[in-house]
């Protein structure tokens, strides 16, 4: 059977803690994204790949700096970030299926997600994207998250089971 992956980013532990919910429903492994491979493994079938959205999408090194200056105390992820992980894995040589997420303030429509981006760099690389990106919602900046969505991540991720998209 093939392994499930969970890659993630994550400021100020928010998108950690979505990312955990849905590797325990999953048994998958969970790994901060400076510790993910660049050659993703032959037996992971099932990828899910989560970050923090900045500035109406993905981080990037400006806005992962600004995020830094406004965190209390320290942030979890603190070297590459998911975009630049993305643009670096190598090809994909197996089929993968492939799910992406995002944290957000509130619930609101605000325009962007780091998640819309992550699908498309998961398209690129020739995995198959089945469902549409999901955001997971915090009261702020620096969090928390929003009562509830550890839970909703977890369901999230047990539809990836029954709805055979894994």
């Amino acid at each position: 059977m093939a392994r499930a992956l969970v890659v993630y980013e994550s400021m100020f532990g928010n998108t950690k803690a979505i990312a955990e919910a849905i590797g325990e429903a999953l048994a998958a492994e969970v790994v901060e994204v400076s510790d993910a491979p660049d050659v993703l493994p032959d037996d992971v079938g099932l990828l899910v790949v989560g970050a923090p959205t900045h500035a109406f999408g993905l981080s990037r090194p400006a806005t992962r700096k600004s995020a830094a200056d406004q965190a209390a105390g320290d942030r979890v992820s603190t070297g590459r970030g998911v975009r630049e992980w993305l643009d670096a894995l190598a090809p994909l040589g197996h089929h993968v299926t492939a799910h992406a997420f995002d944290t957000r303030i509130g619930t609101g429509r605000l325009p962007g997600s780091a998640a819309k981006a992550i699908a498309r760099r998961l398209r690129a690389l020739h995995c198959a994207v089945p469902g549409k990106p999901v955001s997971f919602h915090v009261g702020g900046t620096p969090g928390p998250l929003l009562v509830g969505e550890p839970t909703r991540a977890a369901a999230w991720a047990r539809s990836m089971l029954v709805g055979n998209q894994a």
